[in-house]
């Protein structure tokens, strides 16, 4: 979106603008962003960079409009388009007409994910937490995006992740009949930098690093070796109309309690 660079954003809104870019030239399919900044990333590409990109009211309906994130109090008056019950969910899930935007516990090399349990053994976790849920499924079947609001080396691990319940680019465990190539892992945002996995051999890559960040801090905090972009940029900063239309869909302000102490997105 072009426009006039805001002087005055949160990290939380640098992150939301980031991740939005993800959804740009998806074209007609269905964002699924967990958690309140994916969501409003991928609510912000629909109001602005890519209008054909479905949304769900959450419940049943696909919406013409993305409903706010806050504030909302009933869906009495939402711009419902369709129906849009699991059946449906479904079979557009399988037909791969879908990107979600998830933010798993762990992350490995190979971008394979966990959000089931840490620690000990499978059968008796140290830690337990969602289960596989729709993870395996949801990662051979359509394009997917992971983000992290804290980039630490507890997420991004240095081995495998303590469950696999995703599938990532680790030739050893992919499906019979499967290749790399059939993987589709596309952006990862966290409160650190952007990174992709066009690096070699689908190495985990960094494209921008936010404002005041360095590259060594981004690797001091991942627990293995990352590639780096040939052109590393800074991440750019939300226009005042992305903020303004972000500001419209979360009107309680919720997104300033997502980070913690709601930083500035450039503390310089």
């Amino acid at each position: 979106m072009m426009g006039e660079s805001a002087s005055s954003y949160s990290l939380a809104e640098l992150m939301v603008v980031a991740a939005s870019r993800v959804f740009d030239d998806e074209g007609e399919v269905l964002a699924t962003g967990i958690g309140v900044l994916p969501r409003l990333a991928a609510s912000l590409s629909m109001r602005t960079t890519n209008p054909d990109l479905m949304m769900t009211d959450s419940q049943s309906f696909i919406v013409s409009q993305p409903n706010p994130i806050s504030g909302m109090k009933s869906h009495r008056d939402q711009a419902n388009e369709t129906w849009f019950g699991f059946q449906k969910v479904f079979d557009n899930l399988w037909s791969g007409k879908r990107h979600a935007m998830v933010g798993p516990s762990q992350i490995d090399r190979f971008g394979q994910a966990n959000i089931s349990a840490l620690g000990g053994t499978y059968q008796q976790p140290k830690v337990q937490l969602l289960g596989m849920r729709g993870f395996p499924g949801n990662s051979i079947s359509h394009p997917n995006s992971f983000f992290v609001p804290k980039h630490s080396t507890r997420v991004f691990v240095s081995g495998e992740c303590d469950v696999v319940g995703s599938i990532g680019y680790n030739p050893s465990r992919l499906p019979k009949g499967y290749c790399l190539d059939d993987i589709d892992i596309r952006s990862v945002i966290t409160d650190l930098c952007v990174m992709d996995f066009q690096g070699p051999n689908h190495q985990m890559r960094v494209v921008s690093l936010h404002p005041g960040v360095t590259l060594e801090q981004v690797r001091d905090n991942t627990g293995f070796d990352l590639a780096v972009s040939d052109s590393i940029d800074v991440t750019s900063a939300p226009t005042v109309q992305q903020l303004e239309i972000i500001a419209d869909l979360d009107p309680l302000n919720v997104r300033s309690k997502q980070i913690k102490d709601n930083p500035p997105g450039d503390p310089r």
